[in-house]
């Protein structure tokens, strides 16, 4: 018998409401807090929520309200932020309503946040997008300051403080803190700043970065990390998920692909099929046992401590995955306790 690493598992939600799908918010909104509170008393650990704005398709962009709902609705689960895009934000809101949805969920609450990369989305909120490094920076010192309790004076380029206090203070002492992103400055900064590095997909190089940057820090250890693959779906019938699923998952794809080239960056090489999402490996679809060599082969090579995947492909009815939740909650999480 392979001993595999401990492993905590999670569930990840972006809410998307394409067009060609279309169904009423309220409905997939409700149906996702279900399939959370579902989610937590079948095994799995933690929960992620991720943000983006101005979406055709609505992607969720208001995470912090969701995490609260989730906290209200949930006893067990932690829930985190991949990512919040900090540099949209005035730090002092973030560090009040975390520490809120940390009282409500009773210390269960973890931040991750990233720089972000849709210039239409600092232009939306009247920024400049090439400050959001800066912005980063800055929003993380003060909101550092005020989980430790510290009464902030702060004269940034972007942000003045004075005399901020956080009260009610969060029940975590503080909560931790991750930095996510696909480049290398964010896999630094979560050396420097952060309790740990949040990603996704092959992470091979950005660990590395982050690993060395520690140690160039005199940092001890190799650090904290959260990943996984992009998309694993555990099923008895490959052939037929793939048929149902992966149409959800081209569009998704496709997505990424359009944004992040506006941006100047890419992520995924140019597809035109599922089959072929599935031959890349983008979209994994496997039975219990492949997905448990999978994963375990994932986490050796990248050294993570919580292993998270997106749960419900844009546009899919989130209840139809609900069978291969729970079979990856009863053939794959086991393996790793």
């Amino acid at each position: 018998l392979m001993s595999h690493p401990r492993l905590g598992f999670g569930l990840w939600y972006s809410l998307r409401n394409p067009a060609q799908w279309s169904r009423p918010y309220p409905e997939i909104y409700a149906q996702t807090l279900r399939q959370i509170a579902w989610a937590e008393t079948i095994g799995y650990d933690d929960v992620w929520l991720t943000e983006h704005h101005f979406c055709e398709d609505g992607h969720a962009p208001s995470i912090l309200p969701l995490a609260a709902a989730v906290a209200a609705r949930t006893t067990r689960i932690r829930i985190g932020t991949s990512v919040l895009l900090l540099p949209l934000y005035h730090p002092v809101r973030v560090a009040e309503d975390a520490a809120t949805i940390d009282i409500i969920s009773n210390g269960r609450f973890e931040l991750g946040v990233g720089v972000g990369y849709r210039p239409q989305e600092f232009k939306g909120l009247g920024l400049r997008s090439q400050d959001r490094g800066a912005r980063m920076d800055e929003g993380l010192e003060i909101i550092r300051a005020l989980w430790r309790g510290e009464t902030v004076d702060y004269a940034g380029r972007h942000f003045t403080v004075e005399g901020a206090k956080l009260a009610p203070m969060p029940v975590q002492s503080p909560p931790p803190l991750w930095i996510g992103g696909f480049a290398p400055a964010s896999a630094q900064r979560a050396a420097r700043i952060g309790d740990g590095y949040l990603g996704t997909g092959d992470m091979g190089e950005l660990v590395k970065i982050y690993r060395e940057e520690r140690a160039r820090l005199g940092k001890p250890g190799p650090g904290r990390l959260i990943g996984g693959h992009f998309w694993l779906v555990v099923s008895r019938d490959p052939a037929r998920t793939l048929a149902e699923i992966g149409p959800h998952v081209l569009y998704q794809i496709e997505m990424y692909n359009k944004w992040l080239g506006e941006a100047g960056q890419a992520l995924f090489p140019p597809v035109s099929s599922p089959a072929q999402l599935a031959e890349m490996g983008i979209l994994q679809i496997l039975g219990p046992q492949q997905a448990v060599d999978a994963i375990a082969t994932y986490a050796e090579a990248t050294g993570i401590e919580r292993y998270y995947t997106w749960t419900v492909p844009p546009g899919y009815p989130e209840e139809k995955m609900n069978d291969h939740l729970q079979l990856f909650a009863e053939e794959v999480i086991p393996k790793f306790r």
